[in-house]
C-alpha cells in the first residue's frame, strides 16, 4: 500500500472510531455539522421557535410495547451476546437489534399505566460464517430462541463492512497500478460498495461484494467522474480481491467542470434568485403533540412513531377520533417501506449486477441522514433521532433522522359558492391542513424522501421523493453526432463523457389494515365495467357499473393496475356497518406507477418478484415483513413476497395486511445533471364509508383575528 494512502486510511478509521465515541457519548461530533436556526424575531415577531428536542438518549427508557429498544437496553443485549461462549470465543457481527415486538392482540389491549410487556431484542448475528437469529429476553437475560439454518442469503451489510470493502482494494498491487495508469492520484479516490445480487454457483457459500470507484479531484461531486470499466470482486469477510476486471481504458473519465452542486462554490454571477424567503408562520404553536418521545397527536390523528434501521421510519396503531361518537377507531395496525428495487438497465460487464435491494441489502433506515432544519423540514419541526446498533454491539444516535410538522400550501379542504343565478350568498370554504411525518435517505448517490401525511378528512397519504445524483457511466462521447446510429448507449448523453444509465425504482409498502379491528378485514376489488341499455330502455347506449368482488385468497387479491379495466380496493371491515347499511372501510388509491417490464426468468426480477404486482394482499403472519425476504443479500428469491402469495392461503375476514408498490421509470435528461430535481409519486388510503357523513364539516374556517399580519424583515 502506498505511504500516503496509507496513513488516509488510518485516518479514515480514526475518524469513524471518533464518530462512535462522540455519539454514544452524546457529545457534539466534530465529524458532524449542525445548522443553528436563526432568530424567529429576525423575520416576523409572530413566529415561534423549534421544539427544544430531548437529547439524553442515556436516560431513556420505554414507555409503550412498541418503543424502539434504548441504549441501556442495547448495552445489556451487547452483554448478553458476549456471555456466550460460542461468540465470545470465536467472535460474532451484529447485523441487527431491533425490539422484538409483543403479539399484536398484547399490543391492541395494553392500555397505559399497566406494567409493559416483557421487552425483548430480535438479534441477527454472525459467528464463523453462520447466521443465528436469537430472540433476548433482556429482562431476564436468557435467549429464549436461537435458529440457525441454511438460507439463500445474508443479513443486511453493517456500516463497517461498506466502510472496509471500499478501502479494502488499496492493498491490492494490481489494483492501485489501474488506477494510477487511469491517471488517477490514489488520494483523489473513492470507492462505492455495490451489492451484487445473484447470478449462479460461483456466488454460493461466500459473501462478495463489487467495488467501483471514482475521482473527487476538483469537485466534491465524484459521482460525475468514474473510472469505468474497472470493477473489483471482493470477499467481504476476508477482504481479499477476488477478482478484477479492467475493461474501460479507452473510456476517458469525465471533467469535473460544472459538476459540483454546493450553493457555497458558486460565483455571484451564478447565483439565482428566484424567491423571498417563505415560511409558515404559526402564532400560537403547532398543533400536534409528542408524547413520550414517540405518540403522535394531531387534531383527530394518534399513531406510535419509530425510527427503525431497515425500514426508516415505522408507523403503528394508527387511529383516529370519530367525529360524531368521540370514539377513537383502528385504521392500521403498522405501515412502514418494506423493500426498495432499484434495477439498472445495462447488461455490460460493468453495470449487468447493479440490481438494488436497499432497504434488505443496505438498511434503508441505517442510510437515513440528518435532516436540515428550514430547508429539509420548515420551521416548528420536532426532530426525532434514532438509535441504532454497531456491528461489535455499541449503540450510536442518527441525530434528525425523522422531522414531524404541518404543512399548509394553500390548499382546500373542502368549499362550495353559491352561484348568483340562485340569489344565495354563499360562500363556504375550509383550509387543508395536514400532519406530516418525513425521512431523507441519502443510499449512495441516490436521496429518496418518504412522507407519511395525514389530512384531517381521514384520508393518509404516502409520498416518495426522489433526488441526489445519477449514477453515470462513463463514455467516450461528447456529443450525440458522434454516436453510430446503430448504437446504442442504455441511457442518455447527459454531458461529455457521462452517460445516465436507464433504471427503475419500485418503492414496496407494508400496510396492516386494522378496519375497526384486527381479525376481520376483507379485500374488496370495485370493478368499473362498461353496460349497454336495453333497446327503448334509455336515449343513452351505454353508462358504467360498479361491480364488487370480495377476495377469497391471495390469489384474488394480485392487482395489475390497468388503465382501461379501472377499480376501486378497498379493505372493509364486513362486520362493522354505517347507519344505512353499507360496511365500514377504508380503500387504496393509487398514484402514478410503474410496472416492472423485465422478464420474470431474469435473476434480478427473480429476487424483485414482488413487484410483479402492485397490490398483494396476504394474511397477517409476523414473519412476513419483508417483501424481499428476511436475508435478502445476495438471495435467491426463494422467500419474497411472490412466494409466500403463491400459496393462495385464506383472505376474507381475517387479519390481512395490503402490500402497494409504487414505481418509478427513469429514463435520464440533462436537466438532472449534475444533481436531479426532485421527482415524485404518492398513493392514499382513503376513507369509504368509514364516517357516517363528511368529518370535517364541523371545522371552522379561518378569520384575520387568527392569523395576525406577519412584519417583513427591516
Amino acid at each position: 500500500m502506498e505511504g500516503g494512502n496509507f496513513l488516509r486510511y488510518i485516518f479514515f478509521l480514526i475518524s469513524i472510531i471518533l464518530l462512535l465515541i462522540f455519539t454514544f457519548l452524546n457529545l457534539p461530533s466534530p465529524l458532524s455539522h449542525t445548522t443553528e436556526l436563526l432568530d424567529c424575531t429576525t423575520y416576523s415577531p409572530w413566529c415561534t421557535k423549534p421544539f427544544s428536542q430531548h437529547k439524553n438518549h442515556y436516560a431513556n427508557f420505554p414507555k409503550y410495547p412498541l418503543d424502539p429498544l434504548t441504549i441501556k437496553e442495547i448495552q445489556k443485549v451487547k452483554k448478553i451476546i458476549n456471555s456466550i461462549d460460542e461468540f465470545s470465543k470465536k467472535g460474532y457481527v451484529l447485523h441487527s437489534v431491533v425490539l422484538e415486538e409483543p403479539a399484536k392482540e398484547v399490543v391492541v389491549n395494553w392500555r397505559k399505566g399497566r406494567r409493559l410487556p416483557p421487552r425483548k431484542a430480535a438479534v441477527v448475528v454472525r459467528a464463523v460464517g453462520v447466521v443465528h437469529v436469537l430472540t433476548v429476553d433482556i429482562e431476564t437475560g436468557r435467549v429464549t430462541r436461537r435458529e440457525t439454518g441454511d438460507y439463500s442469503g445474508y443479513p443486511i451489510m453493517t456500516i463497517e463492512d461498506m466502510i472496509t470493502a471500499t478501502t479494502a482494494p488499496l492493498a491490492n498491487a494490481d489494483f492501485n497500478r489501474s488506477i494510477l495508469e487511469r491517471g488517477v492520484d490514489l488520494a483523489d479516490l473513492v470507492c462505492l460498495p455495490i451489492a451484487t445480487g445473484w447470478y449462479g454457483k460461483a456466488e454460493e457459500n461466500r459473501r462478495v461484494i463489487k467495488v467501483q470507484c471514482y475521482t473527487m479531484k476538483d469537485t466534491i461531486n465524484f459521482y460525475m467522474r468514474p473510472i469505468e470499466g474497472l470493477t473489483v470482486l471482493l470477499d467481504l469477510d476476508t477482504q481479499q480481491v477476488i477478482d478484477i476486471l479492467d475493461e474501460g481504458k479507452n473510456i476517458p473519465i469525465p471533467k469535473a467542470a460544472n459538476t459540483d452542486y454546493r450553493f457555497s462554490t458558486k460565483k455571484h454571477t451564478q447565483k439565482i434568485n428566484l424567491l423571498k424567503p417563505i415560511s409558515i408562520e404559526q402564532p400560537n404553536g403547532p398543533s400536534f403533540t409528542i408524547e413520550n418521545n414517540h405518540i403522535v397527536k394531531w387534531a383527530n390523528w394518534e399513531f406510535h412513531l419509530k425510527p427503525d434501521p431497515r425500514a426508516g421510519v415505522i408507523i403503528s396503531r394508527v387511529m383516529i377520533q370519530d367525529p360524531d361518537t368521540g370514539k377513537i377507531r383502528n385504521v392500521m395496525y403498522k405501515g412502514f417501506t418494506s423493500e426498495l428495487f432499484v434495477p439498472y438497465m445495462d447488461p455490460s460487464d460493468a453495470w449487468y449486477f447493479k440490481t438494488y435491494m436497499d432497504a434488505g441489502e443496505y438498511g434503508f433506515g441505517l442510510q437515513a441522514m440528518p435532516l436540515d432544519p428550514l430547508n429539509d423540514c420548515p420551521r416548528n419541526a420536532y426532530y426525532m433521532d434514532g438509535v441504532f446498533v454497531a456491528a461489535d454491539g455499541t449503540p450510536y444516535v442518527r441525530e434528525n433522522m425523522i422531522c414531524v410538522f404541518e404543512r399548509y400550501a394553500g390548499d382546500i379542504g373542502w368549499r362550495h359558492a353559491e352561484s348568483p343565478i340562485t340569489g344565495l350568498p354563499i360562500r363556504e370554504v375550509r383550509p387543508k391542513v395536514t400532519l406530516v411525518v418525513r425521512m431523507a435517505a441519502s443510499v449512495a448517490n441516490y436521496d429518496y424522501i418518504v412522507d407519511w401525511e395525514f389530512q384531517t378528512d381521514g384520508l393518509i397519504r404516502a409520498k416518495v421523493g426522489l433526488s441526489g445524483i445519477l449514477m453515470v457511466k462513463g463514455s467516450p462521447y461528447v456529443n450525440m453526432n458522434q454516436v453510430n446510429q446503430n448504437e446504442y448507449l442504455y441511457g442518455t448523453l447527459l454531458s461529455e463523457n457521462i452517460i445516465g444509465v436507464i433504471h427503475d425504482h419500485y418503492i414496496t409498502f407494508h400496510l396492516d389494515m386494522d378496519i375497526d379491528g384486527p381479525s376481520n378485514n376483507s379485500f374488496v376489488k370495485v370493478n368499473l365495467q362498461k353496460e349497454m341499455t336495453s333497446p327503448g330502455e334509455s336515449p343513452r347506449r351505454s353508462y358504467l357499473k360498479a361491480v364488487r368482488h370480495v377476495a377469497k385468497t391471495e390469489k384474488d387479491a394480485q392487482i395489475k393496475l390497468k388503465l382501461y379495466d379501472p377499480s376501486e380496493f378497498h379493505v372493509i371491515n364486513p362486520n362493522k356497518k354505517s347507519r344505512v347499511g353499507n360496511p365500514v372501510g377504508y380503500k387504496v388509491v393509487p398514484g402514478g406507477t410503474a410496472a416492472s417490464l423485465l422478464d420474470h426468468d431474469d435473476p434480478p426480477q427473480k429476487r424483485g418478484a414482488f413487484t410483479n404486482n402492485q397490490i398483494w394482499v396476504t394474511p397477517y403472519n409476523e414473519s412476513e415483513q419483508w417483501a424481499a425476504g428476511l436475508f435478502v443479500y445476495q438471495s435467491q428469491g426463494d422467500d419474497t413476497l411472490a412466494v409466500w402469495s403463491d400459496r393462495d392461503r385464506p383472505i376474507e375476514n381475517k387479519d390481512i395486511v395490503v402490500w402497494y408498490t409504487l414505481g418509478f421509470h427513469h429514463i435520464p435528461c440533462q436537466e438532472d445533471f449534475p444533481i436531479m430535481p426532485t421527482v415524485s409519486s404518492s398513493f392514499e388510503i382513503k376513507p369509504v364509508n368509514f364516517f357516517e357523513s363528511n368529518p370535517i364539516m364541523r371545522i371552522q374556517p379561518n378569520s384575520p383575528k387568527d392569523l395576525p399580519i406577519c412584519k417583513a424583515s427591516a
